[in-house]
C-alpha cells in the first residue's frame, strides 16, 4: 500500500490546460489573421494535452503552416527558430491570462484540491510534476494557495525530459525519498498516465471533457484506476493508501 501522492497540476488540480489551448490558438492566428481558425487550433491542441511545451509548438507550427510567418518574427522576438519565436508570442499571451487571478480561481478543479489538503492534513509526502515551467506553476499554485501543501515540486525546468517520459515522476520520488512502490500518481492525460507507469507508480486518471475520451480509449491497465467522476476522486485515491503513521510496517 502507498502513503505517497504525487499530483499532476494542469487538467488535475486547474484547468490551465483549456487557458493554454486560447494561448496558443491566440498566437496562430495573431501569425496568420484572417487564415487560422482559432477553434482549430484548440481543437488541435487538444491531442497534444500532457506533451512538453517544445513538442506541442511544433506540432501546430507544422499543422497550420506558421513556419514562414513566424521566421518574419525571429529578429523582433530575439528567437533563434521559428519555433521559438511562436513560442514567445504564445507565452506572452499566456503570462497575460495568468495575471487575472480570478480567471485562474474559476479554473481549479475543486475535488482535487480539497483531496490534495485533505492529504496534507492527514500527514502524507506530497509532491508535484508537472510539464510547465516553474514561473506559471508557481503563479498557479500561488493563486490557489495550495504551494505550502507539497513536499516537494519538480517542474519541467529541473528535468531533461518531460512527460510521457518518467523524469519527472524519478525526480520527485528522490526529493520525497519514496520508492515507486509507496506512490501513488494523479494524472488527467495519457502522457501523465504513461510518465507515471514508465517510472513505475500507480496511477489515478482523474479525467476531464479535455482528456476524458483519450483515457477511456487506452486498453485497461491495472495499473490504472480510471475516474471519469470527480467526486468519486478522493474514494478511489484513498482505497489506493495507507495511513502515514502505519508506513513504517510496510518498509
Amino acid at each position: 500500500m502507498r502513503s505517497a501522492v504525487l499530483f499532476d497540476l494542469d487538467g488535475t488540480l486547474v484547468q490551465t490546460e483549456s487557458l493554454k489551448a486560447e494561448s496558443y490558438a491566440r498566437a496562430a492566428a495573431a501569425l496568420r489573421p484572417g487564415v487560422i481558425s482559432e477553434e482549430a487550433v484548440i481543437d488541435a491542441y487538444d491531442q497534444c494535452i500532457g506533451r512538453p511545451r517544445d513538442e506541442v509548438a511544433q506540432t501546430l507550427l507544422d499543422r497550420f503552416g506558421l513556419a514562414d510567418a513566424a521566421r518574419q518574427r525571429m529578429q523582433e522576438l530575439g528567437a533563434d527558430s521559428p519555433r521559438a519565436a511562436f513560442v514567445a508570442i504564445r507565452l506572452r499571451l499566456y503570462e497575460q491570462l495568468l495575471q487575472d487571478r480570478e480567471l485562474i480561481r474559476s479554473h481549479e478543479l475543486p475535488a482535487a484540491t480539497s483531496l490534495l489538503r485533505h492529504l496534507a492534513h492527514d500527514g502524507y509526502s506530497l509532491a508535484l510534476t508537472t510539464v510547465s515551467h516553474a514561473a506559471q506553476a508557481f503563479l498557479v499554485l500561488d493563486t490557489l494557495a495550495i504551494r505550502d501543501e507539497f513536499d516537494a515540486i519538480v517542474t519541467v525546468d529541473d528535468v531533461a525530459r518531460g512527460k510521457p517520459a518518467p523524469d519527472l515522476y524519478l525526480l520527485a520520488m528522490s526529493r520525497l525519498g519514496m520508492p515507486a512502490e509507496r506512490c501513488v500518481a494523479i494524472e488527467d492525460s495519457v502522457p501523465g498516465i504513461e510518465a507515471a507507469l514508465a517510472a513505475g507508480v500507480i496511477c489515478v486518471a482523474s479525467t476531464n471533457p479535455l482528456t476524458r475520451t483519450a483515457v477511456d480509449a487506452m486498453p485497461a491497465d491495472p495499473r490504472v484506476t480510471v475516474v471519469d467522476d470527480p467526486a468519486q476522486l478522493e474514494r478511489a485515491v484513498r482505497a489506493l493508501l495507507i495511513r502515514p503513521e502505519e508506513a513504517t510496517a510496510w518498509s
